[in-house]
């Protein structure tokens, strides 16, 4: 197994969500308000708020109670503290309704769940073109599979069509973290297919058809609600702190590193796991 470092993508708060940042804050100054929306434990808004206010803009998020555990309650603390009065509501569809609402009726940045539209998703292409850069300078081998945690759906749609653009042959895993109703294979393939619209709009570039065969969902690691712990999970990850140093988090790449764990196992050759760390533990200190 190799591991990505996405985590280290930043000098502060890096992972997978200053991917799609990079765009959907393009532009924002001083004096402007972002608005975004998540769990209460999101690591989505917390990048968001420390990003945005570190280009001297204002931040609101909208966000909805969920299963906690050690990590999301140091998040949830950590965006309250960013966002003095960011409370936290019982119903999630009510705080994406008002987030939508508020977007359309007020001068606000909005920046949707996750990050995932199609210029958010633009950041993940450029990932794996990065990685396959990466690839033919020799730093790393092609992997047979890439695994990555699944929720809204924006880096793994971004990668299943980077590694389309690079003509990598790889499949990409998605370790689902979310109801099966909203974290699907049919939403990676409408954000994937929706973005290369959007690029071929914009370059006036044809894009290569994203293959269905490149995309696999891991639904067993779910753990029964967002943000509820994998049973086992928390032995792989003390694994992986006590070899490499790494810290996951419960919510996200804990359960993506027992799905690459299980791909790892269960290869019979063709390239190696890889094992895409988006989660940057320095994000809950700095």
């Amino acid at each position: 197994m190799w591991i990505k470092r996405d985590d280290l993508n930043s000098a502060v708060c890096g992972g997978n969500k200053v991917r799609a940042l990079e765009f959907l804050l393009g532009g924002v100054k001083r004096g402007d308000t972002v608005l975004t929306v998540g769990g209460a434990g999101s690591t989505h808004v917390l990048s968001t708020a420390v990003h945005a206010t570190r280009l001297g803009a204002g931040v609101a998020a909208l966000r909805w109670t969920h299963d906690m555990n050690p990590v999301a309650e140091i998040v949830s603390s950590r965006i309250g503290s960013i966002i003095p009065g960011s409370n936290v509501g019982r119903s999630t569809l009510l705080a994406l309704a008002r987030a939508r609402l508020r977007s359309v009726t007020s001068d606000v940045r909005y920046i949707p769940l996750g990050g995932s539209s199609s210029l958010g998703v633009i950041g993940h292409v450029n990932a794996a073109l990065e990685f396959a850069g990466q690839i033919a300078q020799g730093a790393a081998p092609r992997p047979r599979t890439v695994v990555l945690p699944l929720g809204s759906g924006g880096s793994a749609a971004g990668l299943l069509l980077g590694f389309a653009i690079a003509g990598i042959d790889v499949v990409v895993v998605g370790a689902r973290v979310g109801p099966r109703m909203f974290v699907n294979q049919r939403r990676v393939l409408s954000l994937a297919r929706q973005t290369s619209r959007f690029i071929a709009r914009i370059t006036g570039e044809p894009l290569p058809d994203i293959d269905t065969r490149r995309l696999r969902i891991a639904h067993a690691v779910y753990g029964g609600a967002y943000g509820r712990p994998l049973t086992g999970a928390v032995e792989a990850s003390e694994m992986l702190r006590g070899t490499t140093g790494i810290q996951l988090d419960a919510t996200y790449s804990a359960k993506a590193f027992v799905a690459a764990l299980g791909e790892a196992r269960t290869a019979r050759g063709g390239g190696p796991t890889l094992f895409w760390l988006t989660f940057d533990a320095r994000c809950l200190t700095n």
